[in-house]
Parts: C-alpha cells; sequence; structure tokens
C-alpha cells in the first residue's frame, strides 16, 4: 500500500453529520414558519429546496455565486410560491436563513465512530480539513466537535478565497504541509467537490460512497473506518 505523508478531510458527511443536522432544522423551519400552507407535507418542501440548494452549491464551488446570494436564495426560492408580499417573503428568507445556521449548530453531531478514526489517523499523520462550509459555522462545528486537537490546518473556502473543486484549494493544502501532490491523499464523500477537485490537483483519493457507479476514484470505501485499511 502506498505511504502518504499527509491526510486531507472533507468534514461535512464525512466526519460530521451534515444531513442529519440539516434534516432537522429543515423540519423546525417548515413547522415554525407554517410552510404547510405553502407546501402540504413536509417531504414537498424538501422537494422544493433541496434540489435548487444543491443547485446553488454547484455554482458556489465554481465561483459563479457569492455565499450571500446562496444563502438567501435557498430559501427565498421555495417562498415564491403562492407568495404576493415580494418584500415580507425576502424578510421572512433572510430570517430563516439566520435560524436555519443556528439550528444546524443546536443539531451538529460527530457521526458515529468518526472521532476515534480521525484520533487514529492524526497519530500517523498530519491532518487537514478542506471545506467550502461557511467558516461561522465550521469554526463552531470545529470546536465543539473535540476533535479540534487533531487537525494541523483547516482551510475553509470562504478564507482563501477558492472553493472545493478548483485545484487551488488542494494547492494550498499541499504547501501549508510542505508535501507534494503524490505524498497526500483527499477523503471525502462528495464526488464533485473533494473527489474530482483532488484528481484534478494529481492528489490521490478515498472516497466514502455507498452503491454502483461509474465515477472512479483511487480507493473507494463505503464506511469511514475502512480508510484505516488504507492508511
Amino acid at each position: 500500500m502506498k505511504q502518504y505523508k499527509a491526510v486531507f478531510l472533507d468534514w461535512d458527511d464525512t466526519i460530521g453529520d451534515w444531513t442529519g443536522a440539516e434534516h432537522k432544522a429543515l423540519k423546525d423551519i417548515y413547522a415554525t414558519y407554517q410552510l404547510e400552507a405553502l407546501y402540504p407535507a413536509f417531504d414537498d418542501y424538501l422537494n422544493a429546496y433541496k434540489p435548487y440548494n444543491m443547485e446553488l452549491w454547484t455554482l458556489y464551488g465554481r465561483g459563479e455565486v457569492t455565499k450571500e446570494h446562496l444563502h438567501f436564495q435557498r430559501f427565498y426560492h421555495p417562498l415564491l410560491k403562492g407568495q404576493s408580499d415580494p418584500q415580507r417573503t425576502e424578510q421572512l428568507a433572510h430570517e430563516m436563513g439566520r435560524v436555519f445556521l443556528q439550528l444546524t449548530n443546536t443539531y451538529f453531531r460527530v457521526l458515529p465512530g468518526a472521532d476515534e478514526i480521525v484520533r487514529q489517523l492524526a497519530r500517523k499523520y498530519p491532518l487537514t480539513i478542506i471545506s467550502n462550509g461557511f467558516k461561522e459555522v465550521q469554526y463552531y462545528k470545529f470546536a465543539h466537535s473535540g476533535l479540534a486537537d487533531c487537525f494541523t490546518h483547516a482551510i475553509i473556502s470562504e478564507e482563501v478565497g477558492i472553493n472545493k473543486p478548483q485545484p487551488g484549494i488542494f494547492c494550498i493544502a499541499l504547501e501549508m504541509n510542505g508535501v507534494t501532490a503524490d505524498e497526500a491523499v483527499m477523503i471525502g464523500d462528495s464526488y464533485s467537490s473533494d473527489i474530482a477537485g483532488a484528481k484534478n490537483a494529481g492528489i490521490d483519493q478515498i472516497w466514502l460512497h455507498e452503491g454502483d457507479t461509474d465515477q472512479t476514484a483511487t480507493y473507494r470505501v463505503s464506511r469511514l473506518a475502512d480508510v484505516l485499511q488504507i492508511l
């Protein structure tokens, strides 16, 4: 097995349970703002929110929209259905966005077993987080994860001005660790940002993914624990 000198990791849905926190926060948003008037079932609201949110994150990753645009539009767009007061709709979208970030912090949890796996990796390698998440949210998660001492560096796209999958953010991680591309490996759950981005930077990848796919990575595992068989 190839020997590496540095390990890079995504945070959301690789170490932290973003999907779980997001789902609970959106459920609270749906109830608090009585969105059943627009969407009779919570799943109806999810079907309006999630695809558009994913589209916005893709645009954000390519540097085509700002953080502020993403954060506002993902709540504003679903509210357009049946609304007749544009000013009130904008106010609601801004308010929902603020509440959402507070709620995701409240519901934040490290994925089961991730803490011990990260600690085992930290005993062998310098670890660097590379994340596209909003800095105020990500630093809260890092501080409350109990794992902050395991990471040599944390690179937030908002701070360095480069988003995954652009290779520049991975090059920054290489420079910070004093290693070359063939001496590092990237672990992440998102093919489009983590795996494709690392590939473009010439870095090996460990893709956390279950199910059949035509997409390829240097390694593919179904659980974070399986990376210990590689590293």
